[in-house]
């Protein structure tokens, strides 16, 4: 037998497992995250024995991994929503991924020092990694498409969509202070380049790409019917532009994708707008089907496949004046979705696989028994409050902002990038500890209470007490 065969038997039973019971799931009260956290552990160490990574001496892998998983759930964020930046709602995610953020990296870093006794710079790398509410596993309680404007949906998605890149400057802070990175004479050096310059290119490049690529590729259909079908094609390439770009000057890509897919969503909504103007554009909920039945004729015809020509109904609705932006939007976010419950899949499970790993080693930090605690119970809610104040989000909404402060890819990402420039081993191996632990039970306890809180908060929204 190949020693790859168990692989392929524990992948594929999960992969069709995952496919079978997708809509039960749904009624239970868990996520599927929480499935790939246990098939992790039952494939690693202590377990199958088939899985042995380790985060310190593997870290160049996973960080490359997370980066991937990261920036597709990001571009896919971006393209959910559709509030113009006019919008107030904007305001909620501004404040979450600024002043909560800073906040949260404050108190972990306070923590750390009196507490866990790190050294200054290795308690604010520990706030920096574990304070972004990551995009890959708050997708439960994210914006379900983009005319979705409920606050506390909408709030927790656009915080997930800046904050794993508003944190990049703490963790940049955090290897300064470690004499790993240069912070200039006081701070100048961060200050102007780590936090004015790369949030500012950043965001700029990718939003200017994304608005570039999404107007080439309307006017070669509208106008002369080329750059027709492969979708998931433009999908990737504009995903691996606007972080490449970013990078090339010296920005953060997170921010740089996740602007990307935000320019491509306001072009359609845009070029939509004025199709409504002129009282010739379809209403919201046609073209919202128009767009799933357009991206099942696909998938029957072999579209996700790469297939180069796309079929009638499709390719009239993509050179169509009137649904051609509509149909780009709709194709690329239905592609985007596939690769982000892929990277969750993989990432989860090999985060359960280390966290097996660590346990036949050994017990994890006993720190981590009152630190996660600490973290889910009293720093991010008193972080949430703090910024949102004044703002008009309603109890319940705050509430539930303050309980689903997720943590998971980002994390593992933000970690590996620091070990892999030059964080200590020592205090590598510690922090990863902490980290590891408070993933695995943000995956658990948020999984486990995900459907019920949604549901009841659900419920009572439509009634009208929740706000909106």
């Amino acid at each position: 037998m190949s020693p790859n065969t168990p692989w392929f038997l524990v992948a594929g039973g999960l992969l069709v497992l995952m496919a079978l019971s997708g809509s039960v799931l749904k009624r239970l009260p868990l996520s599927a995250a929480v499935l790939y956290l246990l098939a992790g552990v039952a494939v690693g160490p202590s377990g199958l024995g088939l899985l042995r990574l380790d985060p310190v001496r593997d870290g160049a892998l996973l960080e490359v991994l997370s980066e991937v998983a990261v920036t597709v759930s990001l571009f896919t964020t971006g393209l959910k929503l559709g509030p113009a930046l006019s919008d107030r709602r904007w305001w909620i995610p501004l404040r979450l991924a600024t002043a909560s953020m800073a906040l949260t990296v404050g108190l972990i870093a306070l923590a750390g020092v009196f507490l866990l006794g790190l050294p200054p710079g290795a308690a604010v790398l520990l706030g920096a990694v574990l304070a972004p509410t990551d995009p890959v596993l708050a997708s439960d309680v994210a914006v379900e498409h983009y005319e979705d404007r409920d606050r506390l949906r909408f709030g927790l998605s656009g915080e997930a969509g800046m904050n794993d890149g508003t944190a990049f400057p703490f963790v940049m802070l955090g290897l300064g202070l470690l004499g790993l990175h240069g912070l200039g004479e006081w701070g100048w050096r961060w200050l102007s380049v780590d936090v004015l310059w790369a949030v500012a290119a950043g965001l700029g490049s990718g939003y200017g790409l994304g608005w570039l690529v999404a107007r080439l590729v309307l006017y070669l259909r509208q106008e002369h019917r080329e750059a027709l079908g492969l979708d998931e094609f433009l999908t990737l390439g504009l995903i691996a532009l606007s972080y490449g770009l970013a990078l090339l000057i010296h920005s953060y890509g997170f921010l740089a994708v996740f602007a990307a897919g935000l320019a491509l969503r306001r072009t359609e909504r845009r070029e939509t707008a004025k199709a409504a103007e002129a009282g010739v554009a379809p209403p919201a909920d046609v073209r919202l089907a128009e767009a799933a039945e357009q991206a099942a004729e696909q998938a029957e015809g072999g579209q996700a496949a790469g297939a180069v020509e796309i079929g009638a109904g499709g390719e009239a609705a993509a050179t169509d004046p009137l649904r051609a932006p509509a149909h780009l939007a709709g194709a690329v976010l239905s592609f985007n979705e596939q690769l982000e419950r892929i990277g969750e899949v993989t990432l989860v499970l090999l985060v359960g696989g280390m966290l097996g790993g660590m346990l036949a080693a050994g017990p994890l930090p006993a720190a981590a028994l009152w630190f996660v605690p600490l973290l889910f119970v009293l720093i991010r809610p008193a972080t949430v409050l703090l910024g949102l104040l004044g703002s008009r989000t309603g109890r319940d909404q705050r509430v539930l902002i303050s309980w689903f402060g997720i943590r998971g890819i980002g994390s593992v990402y933000y970690l590996t990038y620091a070990i892999n420039h030059g964080l200590p081993e020592p205090l590598a191996r510690e922090i990863t500890g902490l980290v590891f632990a408070t993933i695995a039970a943000s995956v658990f306890f948020h999984g486990i209470s995900v459907t019920p809180l949604m549901a009841r908060y659900q419920e009572r929204h439509v009634r009208g007490s929740g706000g909106g």
